[in-house]
């Protein structure tokens, strides 16, 4: 998981212009707009993507970027006990 790339595209894009880039992603092998391009193969681009536009969504709801952060990693861990 690559924090910087999450930060920056959380602060740079909305939840809805990210899910353009994730849509272009899967329709195209690669984001097209401009700045949205997060290092990786296609899985990792859309990993990346996703986890930006859950920390971006959870700012907007008035998390901090930190506390954003952290709930997304909480929610990471929760998911990746369950197994």
């Amino acid at each position: 998981m690559n924090i910087k790339e999450i930060k920056e595209l959380a602060n740079k894009f909305t939840p809805q212009q990210i899910e353009r880039c994730i849509n272009e992603t899967l329709q195209n092998g690669k984001p097209l707009t401009e700045g949205c391009n997060p290092s990786g193969d296609i899985v990792e681009i859309l990993n990346t993507l996703a986890k930006a536009q859950t920390v971006r969504e959870l700012m907007d709801q008035g998390m901090s970027e930190i506390d954003a952060i952290r709930e997304l990693a909480r929610r990471i861990r929760e998911i990746q006990s369950i197994k």
